[in-house]
């Protein structure tokens, strides 16, 4: 980051120079002050828009499945060791469930959903529930 600002600070530092040599060689008398104000104002949206659209494009982002329908990274589950069941769990977790909720809606007891909610907590390297969204969604396991 450090490196593309001093890059950006030294092109612009260049652009300047640039525009004070034309400016005392070639067109002292001809151009005024706001065509200087002008170049440097479109050059700074530019570089704006840029940087906007750089900052804001998505990285790796998942393609989308056949159909419009999501369909999980299979490859991601077994690496994980995820169980049908705990991706179950994990789904309701991502709805944004209780683990009330989750047991009353898999037709478990709300110590096995607790478990689990433990063993992903495992597999996917978290510490949260949010956690664990943030690292299942980029394994590409939920939508």
């Amino acid at each position: 980051m450090r490196k593309t600002i001093l890059l950006y600070a030294l092109l612009l530092a260049l652009l300047i120079f640039l525009l004070k040599v034309l400016e005392y060689k070639f067109f002292v008398r001809d151009l005024s002050l706001e065509f200087y104000i002008g170049v440097v104002a479109l050059l700074f949206t530019g570089l704006g828009i840029w940087v906007g659209l750089k900052l804001t494009r998505k990285k790796n982002p998942i393609p989308p499945s056949p159909g419009g329908k999501f369909v999980p990274n299979e490859s991601a589950l077994q690496q994980a060791g995820i169980s049908p069941r705990e991706y179950e769990v994990l789904e309701g977790m991502a709805q944004g469930f209780s683990n009330q909720e989750i047991a009353d809606k898999l037709f478990l007891s709300i110590n096995t959903v607790k478990t689990h909610t433990s063993n992903l907590f495992i597999k996917l390297d978290a510490r949260r529930r949010t956690q664990a969204i943030q690292k299942a969604k980029a394994l590409g396991l939920i939508p």
